[in-house]
């Protein structure tokens, strides 16, 4: 029983020891958790205020980001300013060189091009000056190391003119200091361009008369017949009055004030008179000139709008001169042919090249299509190479596209290679396009091709593109031989004068003077393409025409080789 209680209260002891023990475990506990609390509450409260630190940093970075993203932004718009006025003055450049230098029908109207011509340095310069103003000084020194600038020397005064020696001498050749004779050490020589305005003179034609006192007979040389019988003029003023308006576009009336000037009359009445009967006199020269252009091979072709008088309506009409040029490639003298007519269909290609065949270029205008459809025997197109890249050109101009300045290139290669091939023969040129230009060609169809599956449908890229495309055929046929041109720019370098000419005399005041018109400017362009002077020429076709036998027709054609021996 003892030993039970014994053991009873042993439990009770061991069980009271694990409770004190278990209390006095829990306490240490709770007084480390309470330290680690304090310790905790401590770190907390750095963390909260080092949080608090940060966003105050955080305020004041995104405030200075805010900033710097107001000023890039405003950086950014001056940047696109600037930039927008660089643009905009190189597209001026561009635009002025290509009124003054460029093919004048891709972007503007030929007719206005004269308005430049005057101010055209001036605002050249003046745009380039404020381009280098805008260029940075890295730039222009970076530049001026790597090409440095060079004066050019005064271009030296053509050597075919005449030279007239004004000798500027001192009075006397004693010295003022001694007395004695001065020796000539050298001498000094200028040079001076001068011009004399038109002297008029009257020619004096004196012919002597004999007599027989037996045969009581009259001896004279007879006087030779002139273009104009019974007229007070020589060929030389009819030769300065017809280049003066079909060379120079000077209207009549002009000529007229001219002669005023110099107390000469030259009444309108007498000048329109004296343009008709030449041109009647040289209408056989410009059709055999115009047989010789057909029997080429290969033709360019080309028209252009004129104004003819309508006197019923009391207005204006629309002609058109039809212009026809030799192709430069095949070696023989050039020609040039023009043909006016009241209408642009395309029945007066077929009427003025009649049984000729060959190939001629043209460009894409539907009225010379008549003249490739038939047989086998119809001509051959050729399509302009340049008439293409100026659609690319206008869109590259119009925007900055890249799809068009990487058209631009693959045009660049093509004339490059044109350039190369200039002097050679027909044969070595006809090596170099096959080695050369066919292969571009393929390439740029190509790409081409698969451009065109990319582009927006419907816009001028895709216009642009199928053009090429469409014409492809005629474009490239020119690259099989060595004498084909590659694009119909002599003849449209032919019509430029008609444009800036039409400016001046306006209109043509009949049919019948279109056609004489036609003529004269006909003969008158061949003789510049030759190397002739027109007015040289025709003073000596029209003191030899009234006596020249038709059978020898051909000698008196502006083409090279034609010797000036004036008839007196």
């Amino acid at each position: 029983m003892c030993h039970d209680l014994i053991e009873n209260d042993r439990f009770i002891i061991g069980k009271m020891v694990e409770y004190h023990m278990d209390l006095a475990l829990k306490k240490s506990r709770l007084k480390a958790d309470q330290r680690l609390s304090k310790s905790m509450k401590g770190e907390l409260l750095d963390i909260i205020a080092h949080a608090e630190i940060l966003q105050v940093q955080s305020a004041e970075a995104n405030a200075q980001a805010v900033q710097l993203q107001a000023a890039l932004a405003k950086a950014q718009e001056q940047a696109k300013s600037i930039q927008c006025h660089n643009d905009k003055l190189i597209f001026e450049l561009a635009y002025l060189r290509r009124m003054h230098f460029g093919a004048k029908t891709e972007a503007w109207p030929t007719d206005q091009r004269d308005l430049f011509e005057e101010c055209f340095s001036e605002d050249v310069a003046a745009i380039e000056a404020e381009l280098e103003k805008k260029a940075t000084a890295a730039a222009l020194k970076a530049a001026a190391k790597a090409t440095p600038v060079r004066k050019q020397g005064r271009q030296p005064l053509p050597e075919h003119l005449p030279r007239v020696d004004i000798v500027h001498d001192i009075d006397s050749c004693d010295c003022a200091e001694c007395g004695r004779t001065l020796v000539k050490i050298g001498e000094d020589v200028t040079e001076k361009l001068t011009v004399q305005p038109a002297v008029f003179s009257v020619e004096r034609h004196i012919t002597h008369k004999y007599a027989c006192r037996t045969c009581e007979t009259v001896v004279a040389e007879p006087v030779a017949p002139a273009i104009i019988d019974g007229g007070s003029v020589s060929t030389d003023l009819l030769a300065w009055v017809i280049v003066g308006k079909f060379v120079d576009h000077l209207p009549l009336y002009r000529i007229e004030q001219i002669g005023a000037r110099n107390k000469v009359p030259l009444p309108r009445s007498n000048l329109s008179a004296w343009v008709g009967r030449i041109g009647v006199a040289l209408a056989p020269l410009c059709d055999r000139l115009a047989d010789h252009l057909r029997r080429r091979s290969c033709l360019h072709a080309d028209e252009t709008p004129v104004a003819q008088l309508d006197p019923k309506n009391g207005k204006n009409k629309r002609a058109y001169l039809w212009v026809y040029r030799s192709n430069d490639l095949e070696g023989d003298p050039p020609i040039v042919v023009f043909d006016y007519q009241t209408g642009r269909g395309g029945s007066h290609v077929r009427n003025f090249l009649g049984e000729w065949r060959g190939h001629l270029m043209v460009d894409d205008y539907a009225g010379y299509k008549a003249c490739f459809a038939g047989d086998e025997n119809a001509a051959v197109e050729l399509g302009c190479m340049a008439h293409a890249r100026r659609k690319f050109f206008d869109l590259h101009a119009a925007n900055q596209s890249p799809i068009a300045a990487k058209a631009l290139d693959w045009f660049g290669l093509l004339y490059q290679i044109e350039r190369d091939a200039k002097d050679v023969t027909v044969e070595n040129r006809a090596q170099l396009r096959e080695q050369n230009s066919c292969v571009v060609l393929g390439e740029f169809h190509e790409w081409l091709t698969k451009t065109r599956a990319t582009v927006a449908p419907g816009g001028a890229l895709m216009k642009a593109i199928d053009y090429s495309l469409r014409r492809w055929p005629a474009l490239i046929r020119y690259a099989k031989t060595g004498h084909l041109p590659i694009d119909n720019n002599p003849v449209e370098n032919a019509v430029r004068p008609i444009a800036i000419g039409r400016k001046n005399w306006l209109h043509y005041g009949s049919e019948r003077s279109g056609h004489r018109a036609a003529v004269i400017h006909s003969l008158m362009a061949t003789a510049k393409l030759n190397g002739l002077d027109p007015a040289a020429w025709l003073a000596d076709v029209l003191d030899k025409l009234p006596t020249w036998p038709n059978s020898r027709i051909d000698e008196l054609l502006p083409l090279v080789g034609y010797k000036v021996g004036r008839v007196r």
